[in-house]
């Protein structure tokens, strides 16, 4: 399974909400500087984390996007399954019935054991944890070499 765009990008957007979490809403044009997205694309994926109830939006001049939950309360898959849908690298992992081999297929069985390990990893890791290694990141000096 490849993620979007939109799945990728809207990790990243919640990721730098949750850096700035309990500092008021944040204006789409900074996310948009940091992060490298155009506004129009942020609205659009936020629109939909928004009908989810991971994000509130603030109208008016102080305007912007903050989390709707404690970034500790939001996992990587709870925006990946908002913005992809349920994670599964074959159609047969999610729906068994959709192919007539689904019970003899041997093969079948890789497909679930990689569609639980990407819903395990995405749902071990919070924004707070990604928040605070992109902090780290942030913070390493960067190597150049000549």
């Amino acid at each position: 399974m490849k993620v979007s765009t939109k799945g990728r990008y809207g990790l990243r957007i919640m990721t730098e909400l949750a850096s700035k979490y309990g500092e008021g809403s944040v204006l789409a044009e900074t996310i948009a500087g940091d992060q490298e997205i155009s506004v129009k694309y942020i609205h659009n994926i936020v629109s939909a984390l928004k009908s989810a109830g991971l994000v509130r939006v603030a109208r008016g001049r102080n305007g912007g996007y903050e989390l709707a939950r404690a970034p500790s309360q939001i996992t990587a898959l709870n925006v990946v399954n908002v913005l992809e849908g349920q994670i599964s690298p074959s159609d047969c992992v999610l729906k068994k019935e959709s192919c007539t081999r689904a019970g003899t297929c041997a093969t079948r069985d890789i497909w679930v054991e990689l569609g639980d390990a990407m819903t395990r990893v995405l749902g071990g890791v919070t924004l707070e944890q990604l928040a605070e290694k992109q902090k780290r990141r942030s913070n390493e000096p960067s190597s150049y070499t000549i």
